[in-house]
Order: structure tokens, then sequence, then C-alpha cells
């Protein structure tokens, strides 16, 4: 190997501990450094931008003109011919009045103009969180029974899931829904979307006894028990319509400048299948229609929230989960649209934002709410510039619920349910499953746990399959952290795993080392044990192949990016057992707070001189050099 110089390693710049820890609290909860703005700034410009960061609107607001207005009335209209339809079909899947989706398609986009970021999200119910909803409320308590406990039970859970989720955005604390992976994500949404699609047969098939269960086998099992209460001009009229509504869908992804032919086909399934059961409705007995909705705006029902009893406990733990999803997907969506608009969404503004609008919209009659991927697509594609488009959506709805309910009475449940069908549909998500099986097959094992886990467990127990898979996977790899032996590319200075490049070559008489994690009190015995086993197997190779003898361990530190004292302890174990042998540990590259660890411990006395070096190549240089040396 050509010579060079031996650099030294430095210890980092001096820093107290106030310091260290001022630097830590705000990596973990200000890694945006949100307050970058008020920098350099006068008392009232701080003003200004403390309002400009509360309040968005206030940013683009005085340069709002007519021809963004044209872009936002288009795409505001739009949705509103989506909103309406799934506000309904969506209320009754979390088995609640269905005048309550409506009411919930009105106040929460109101506030979300005034506090949201994204600038395409459309706001209002989804389907997974009204169904997760709908079966941990029906679980305890029967809606038909006792309507109206069920009903502050419900704006109870959303009081305390925007509760939740604002607290999380004030306290910064976003990372938390970080838990739940993309994988398990995937796995959930599927389930959930099949067990939606199951529930949607009892309207589909015209049955009025039905289970309340939500698992797959319950429910197949009440379809085929109860064949005699199906109904043939149902049957005929919803898979009309579901025949319709899914051509319409094929369309619009066929053809994404065709969105409009998806986004109108469920208030056009609405209107027709209306007009038709009004034209029949002395032959149509059979068919069960919304019934009467009653008119006007949302009432209050700040009366009815339920802050002490026996279902405290249910209600708090239906909003956390459900303010979860919710949260989920809404910063999911904001952030996927934000991208292609090249704009950024405050993640922590986003969970304020959406927990204050499900605060204020618990005291105002509506249930859990966020931003929805089919809402904020047909949105993003019909060219809305700002949220204006979420205000005009509201006065729609509002519109509607003052003089247009009435229209909705012979509205058949059936088509609601082949709208729900077709929304969800598109959340069965098989692509994305078989790159997991693809890339990585534990991802794979987590997506296929909270898939059958919601099958046939429960939505919530499935969601907490998946979040508990999550954590197992940061613990496997926390625990059982990567080691690799390293070997020298020839003709370079380059040292990478002999596994994944074939003509790195071991150096004789050295075993060179990586480990690919930060060192730490529930992985060290693990390193060690580890680390010891390589030794042995190197020899054991050098023995086999009549190699040179092993004198000298090289611990490339490269992606160690941290250590504890349990750690210290773990390098001073392996160089006294090194030492035994007769072979010297020699430490590669530790950066800067590890460095800092190793000299303030005075672990680095006991390695000597010739004991650490800035990279493996500069420490086989010098070792191997020291050995020629040497008579």
């Amino acid at each position: 190997m050509a010579s060079f110089e031996i650099h030294a390693v430095r210890l980092p710049p001096e820093r107290s501990t106030v310091q260290k820890l001022k630097q830590r609290v705000s990596e973990i909860f200000f890694p945006d450094d949100p307050l970058y703005r008020f920098k350099n700034q006068t008392a009232f410009t701080k003003v200004l931008l403390a309002l400009e960061y509360l309040f968005p609107i206030l940013q683009w607001a005085p340069h709002y003109n007519l021809t963004l207005l044209r872009s936002d009335l288009i795409s505001a209209l739009t949705i509103a011919t989506l909103a309406i339809p799934q506000g309904i079909s969506y209320a009754k899947l979390a088995n609640l009045p269905p005048i309550i989706g409506l009411y919930s398609s009105f106040v929460p986009p109101l506030i979300y103009s005034l506090l949201g970021s994204s600038r395409h999200l459309g706001v209002g119910p989804i389907s997974i969180a009204s169904l997760v909803m709908g079966s941990m409320l029906t679980d305890k308590i029967s809606y038909t029974q006792d309507p109206t406990l069920y009903l502050s039970l419900a704006f109870t859970a959303t009081f305390f899931a925007g509760l939740f989720q604002s607290s999380l955005g004030i306290l910064r604390l976003g990372f938390v829904i970080d838990f739940l992976s993309k994988a398990t994500l995937v796995g959930f949404t599927g389930g959930a979307a099949i067990i939606v699609s199951l529930q949607q047969l009892k309207g589909l098939l015209g049955i009025a006894h039905f289970t309340s269960k939500m698992q797959i086998l319950p429910v197949m099992i009440s379809v085929f028990n109860q064949r005699h209460e199906w109904s043939w001009p149902t049957i005929l009229l919803g898979f009309g319509f579901l025949a319709f509504l899914l051509t319409t869908r094929h369309i619009s992804l066929r053809k994404p400048k065709l969105f409009w032919v998806s986004a109108a086909a469920p208030l056009t399934s609405v209107i027709l299948s209306t007009i038709l059961v009004f034209l029949l409705r002395n032959k149509t007995h059979q068919i069960s229609v919304i019934g009467h909705l009653p008119k006007g705006v949302n009432p209050p029902s700040s009366n009815m929230l339920y802050f002490n009893g026996p279902y405290l406990a249910l209600a708090i733990k239906t909003g956390i989960i459900t303010g979860i999803l919710t949260l989920t997907e809404g910063i999911a969506v904001g952030r996927t649209f934000a991208s292609l608009e090249n704009y950024q969404v405050d993640g922590n503004k986003e969970m304020m934002a959406i927990g204050i609008m499900n605060i204020a919209g618990s005291c105002f009659s509506c249930y859990v709410t966020t931003g929805s991927f089919s809402r904020s697509a047909v949105n993003y594609n019909a060219g809305a510039q700002t949220t204006v488009s979420n205000i005009i959506m509201a006065a729609t709805v509002l519109v509607t619920l003052l003089f247009l309910l009435p229209l909705f009475y012979y509205t058949p449940n059936v088509v609601l349910a082949a709208i729900i069908i077709t929304a969800v549909i598109g959340l069965i998500d098989y692509q994305s499953a078989y790159k997991l099986w693809k890339v990585d097959k534990l991802d794979f094992l987590a997506c296929l746990c909270s898939f059958f886990g919601v099958l046939f467990i429960s939505v919530p127990l499935g969601l907490g399959i998946a979040v508990l898979i999550s954590v197992l996977k940061i613990l496997l790899h926390v625990t059982r952290p990567n080691t690799l032996v390293l070997g020298n590319i020839p003709g370079t200075q380059i040292f990478h795993s002999i596994n994944q490049y074939k003509e790195a070559l071991r150096i004789p008489s050295f075993l060179i080392l990586a480990i690919e994690s930060p060192i730490y009190f529930s992985n060290s015995t693990y390193l060690q044990e580890r680390l010891l086993r390589w030794v042995r197997e190197e020899e054991e190779h050098i023995k086999a192949n009549n190699g040179a003898p092993l004198k000298t361990i090289i611990l490339d530190m490269t992606a160690v990016t941290a250590i504890d004292t349990s750690g210290l302890d773990t390098l001073c174990e392996i160089r006294k057992t090194l030492e035994k042998r007769s072979l010297q540990l020699v430490l590669a590259n530790p950066v800067g707070n590890v460095m800092e660890k190793l000299q303030k411990s005075k672990i680095l006395e006991s390695f000597g001189f010739k004991g650490v070096y800035l990279s493996v190549g500069e420490a086989v240089a010098d070792i191997s050099s020291l050995w020629k040396a040497q008579p």
C-alpha cells in the first residue's frame, strides 16, 4: 500500500452540558427551526409573522385575485358533488345519522381554511376513521337502542381526537405517528377496506337484520344466514349503480384529465337513483331509503360531550385511535400534493389545524374529519389554488343543509353502499404489497399481520398489531445491529464489505470490522459476543488456509453515531479479552460525540497512542509500517 500522512483524531469543540442539551432538544422538537423567520425583525414584524404562522390564510389573502377565485370556484363545486354523497355515506358507515356527515362537511373545512397550510387538502369524513369509530363504539353501545348516548360518545371521541392531535402539534411530538410504518398502513388500510366493503353487503342485498360485528367470518355468515331477506330489486339497483361507479372510476384512472367523471359520479348516482325510486315508489317498497333529514345548520353539541361516566374510557380510546388514523392520512395527503406543487406543509402546524378543527367540530354536531385523499385528488386535479376551495365547498354544503335536504328523502341506502365500496376499493394497494414482498420480506410480514389482524380479529386490534409490529421492528434493528467484515478494494484506499464487493481483499494479519449502529445498553452485549465470534471465525479461516496469524482487529466506527456508558464498558471488555489472546484492538474514525465520550471516560488512555486512527486505510498503513520496522 502507498505511504501517506497519518492524521490525528481530534476532539470536537468544547461545549457545556446546557449547550448540548439545548441542541438535542432542538433537534428532537424543532428540526425545522420554526423561529428562523423571526430573527433580526422588529417587534411589529414579529407580531405579523406570528399571526401569519397561526393563520396561514393571512400570507396569501392580500394577493388573492379573480383568477385564483375562478380556479377555486370550479374545484370547490367539483368536490362538493363528491363531498355531499360521501358525507351521507360515511356517517352511515360510522352508524351515525346521515345528516351528521353533512354537518361534518360544513364546519371543519371552514376552520381548516383559516389554520391549515395545505392549499389542496379537501377536508371531510374518511372511510377508515368512520369504520373504526363505528366498530369501537358499537362493541359497547347499540346505536339503535340508545342513539342519544351513541351520538354523545361519537362527539366526545371527536373532541378527544382533536385534543390529542392539537397537543401533538403544540408539543411538537409529531414523531409519535411515525410508529405507523408504510408497510403496516398498507396492510391495515387494505384489511379495513375489505371489511368496509363486506359491511356494505347489508345495503347491496337489502338485508334488514345484519351482524354488528366487523370480522370477515361473522359478516359472511350473516350474509348467507339471511338469504331469505335478500331483496332482488335492491340487488339489481345496487349492482347496477356499483357497475356505473366502478366504470367511471376506471375511466378517470386511465385518463387523469377526465377526473371529473368519477368525481361527479356519486352525486349523479344519488340524483338518478332518487328520481327512479320516487317514480316507482308504489312498486319499490323493498328498497330502503334515507328518509327525512332535518333542515338547518349544525346545532350546537357541546352540551352532549360526555366527560363523566362508565363510557368515558371508551370515548378517549376511540378518540385517540381515530385521531392517529386521521392525522396520519391528513398529513400524508397534504405532503403528497404539496410536493407536486413544490411548497412545504408544516407537519406540526397541520396537527394543530386538524386538532382544533375536530375540537370545534365536536361542539357543532360533527364527527372526526381530516384531509380526504379522494377529495384532495379531485381538488388538485380540478385546479384548486388555495384553501378558498374548502370555503366555497362548505358554502355549497350549507345551501344543501338549508334548502335541498328534502330532495334526499327517497335516496336509496343501496346507492350509498355502492358509493362507499367504490371509494374504499382504491385503498386495497396490492401493488405496494407486492413491492414490499420484493424489497423487504420483514415489511411484507408486518403488512400481512396487520391485514389479517383487521380481517379476523378486529379493526382496533388490527391497528394495535400494526403498531406493535412497527415497534418490534425498531427494537430488532436497535438490539441486533448489522456488523460487517471489510476488505480492501485493490488499487484504492477504500475498504468495503467483502460480501458486497467480491473483489475486496482481506489484509493479512488484520480483521477489519464495521458496526452500523449506535452502541447502547440494548445492543452492547450482543455486539461483544458477535465481534468475538467474528474473531474466532477469522482465526479458523486463517488456520484452514494457512494464512498469516491474526494480530490486529480494526473497528470501523464511522457509522457508530452515538455511544453510552454500557457501550464504553463493552469496548473495554472487548479490548481486555483480545489482549489476553495477544490481539490488538484499534478504533478507526470515531465521530465527534463518540470521541468526546471516549476521551472523558479515560478509555483512550488504555488504547494507547496508536489505538485510534482517522480512517481504516491510515490504521492499516501505519500498523503495517510498524511491523516492518520491528527487527
